[in-house]
């Protein structure tokens, strides 16, 4: 079976999200699985250098605007990649996304619909002997590839599916643009891509595509709310019968504490003494306190609302004064960015702020903090505390979305069955989240009970075999059925 990934990002190749981890890891299990799996992404700045056995396969004269090519090439993983050239989309320094302003690039509608349209045109004719039986298009920047293999008409034509990551990003445009992405002017109507007097590429997605995923079982009915469906849920509840959730997964060969490269030591479930090694580098590199005893508390993420880490500012004295330490690492909105960087200088040595991202200091936090906070007012999946249960670094999550469906809550029942990972809070508000903090500080009190919950983490399923399964399983019910 031969599929086709749409999608802005990849990891390794540029990442501003979890989006990219997904679209660098599902493909290479779904090879492991039998398929014939192509990525197709823009060519930023920087992509073609870092993809070996780099040849032309196809030639577009003008694409929206200008000259454009589509490259063949692989990453050092082994992960085939079709990186769509076009000076004029995609050549620029920086976010994919956001121009040196942090607003959004004002030619995105072009750069986008023309990835949507090299999506069509390979799932419809192919390039250089490969012609997928599916086209699987991930999050608005991809959402009119099956608009327009719509508006060509049914010769030819794959079967799509379409993943919504994060439904709060919409692709919205103004109604005069719609003219310029060449689609049929009956698409332009509340049944089609129109989402309140404005173009929505993930409309598009939502209304044209065979079927319909989203990355939990959680999310998908979330999704079905008017709490979370941020209008989108009336479409959704419409097309029901092919909406699901799939788990997530990670890559754990590269996210494996028992092997990674950029860790002072390696442990395990069976050999966890490293972990106490990289607690102390943790300490020295952020500039914390060397303090084993202290319970670390981790934050690596985007300082959004959506994340809810405005909520933990009113709790960070009390974190110190139990003796406990926060390390965090993320960048977002400047209130929040200041917020913490005020809250590192008043406690300096029991909390530590870096702005920005990088991903060898991830992983070490990872591997050094003994919990990682996650107290998101929604979050589709989460990747985040997949790493920490992988690690042994226990996740403390708000409950919803897969959230709720990847950490099982270290509740008496669950602690006494052996079956518990981390813990849940709601309602997601300041109060829940101090008094699932109360909790954690508890459990740390027990140490026993803390490393059962810790091997039990370590132990948990995180990788994509079960999850590619399911997809492989989409793809074939998909192709059968059709629409």
């Amino acid at each position: 079976m031969r599929i086709l990934f749409v999608a802005s990002e990849c990891y390794p190749l540029i990442k501003t999200g979890g989006l990219a981890d997904v679209v660098g890891a599902l493909p290479l299990a779904l090879a492991r699985l039998g398929c014939d799996v192509r990525v197709l992404m823009p060519a930023y700045a920087g992509i073609l250098g870092k993809l070996a056995d780099v040849r032309e396969v196809s030639t577009y004269p003008d694409l929206f605007g200008g000259p454009g090519r589509l490259v063949e090439g692989r990453t050092a993983d082994g992960l085939v990649v079709l990186a769509l050239e076009a000076a004029h989309l995609y050549d620029r320094p920086g976010n994919p996304y956001l121009g040196p302003d942090g607003r959004d690039w004002p030619d995105n509608l072009r750069r986008f619909a023309a990835l949507s349209a090299i999506g069509a045109a390979v799932g419809r004719f192919g390039v250089d002997g490969f012609k997928p039986d599916v086209v699987h298009a991930h999050d608005w920047q991809a959402g009119l590839v099956p608009a327009y293999l719509e508006a060509g008409g049914p010769d030819g034509r794959p079967a799509t599916v379409f993943t919504i990551h994060n439904v709060a990003f919409q692709g919205l445009f103004g109604a005069h643009d719609f003219a310029a992405l060449g689609l049929p002017p009956r698409f332009f109507t509340p049944a089609g891509l129109e989402f309140y007097g404005q173009c929505s590429y993930l409309k598009a997605g939502l209304v044209f595509s065979n079927r319909i995923t989203t990355v939990s079982p959680t999310y998908a009915q979330e999704l079905r709310t008017p709490e979370f469906g941020m209008g989108m849920q009336g479409v959704l509840g419409e097309r029901a019968g092919v909406f699901s959730g799939i788990l997530n997964g990670i890559d754990t060969e590269l996210w494996d504490p028992d092997t990674d490269p950029l860790l002072p030591a390696t442990y395990s479930q069976r050999r966890p003494a490293g972990k106490a090694r990289c607690k102390s580098e943790l300490q020295a590199r952020m500039g914390l306190d060397q303090d084993g005893e202290a319970l670390v508390f981790a934050v690596v993420s985007r300082l959004t609302g959506q994340k809810g880490l405005d909520l933990l500012l009113p709790h960070l004295s009390g974190i110190v004064q139990r003796g406990g330490q926060i390390a965090l690492l993320g960048s977002g909105e400047p209130g929040l960015e200041r917020a913490f960087n005020e809250a590192a200088h008043t406690h300096a040595g029991r909390v530590a702020v870096r702005i920005g991202y990088d991903e060898a200091l991830s992983h070490l936090i990872q591997a050094g903090a003994d919990a990682i906070l996650v107290p998101s007012r929604f979050e589709p999946c989460g990747l985040t505390q997949l790493y920490g249960l992988r690690y042994g670094t226990l996740p403390v999550v708000a409950r919803t979305g897969g959230l709720a469906d990847t950490v099982i809550d270290a509740n008496d029942a669950a602690v006494r069955a052996g079956v518990a990972t981390g813990l849940q809070f709601a309602p997601v508000t300041a109060q829940g989240l101090g008094f699932v903090l109360d909790r954690a500080f508890a459990l740390w009190a027990d140490r026993k009970s803390w490393r059962k919950v810790q091997a039990r983490a370590m132990a948990h399923p995180v990788g994509w075999e079960s999850s590619a399964a399911e997809y492989v399983k989409l793809y074939e019910d998909c192709i059968g059925t059709g629409r």
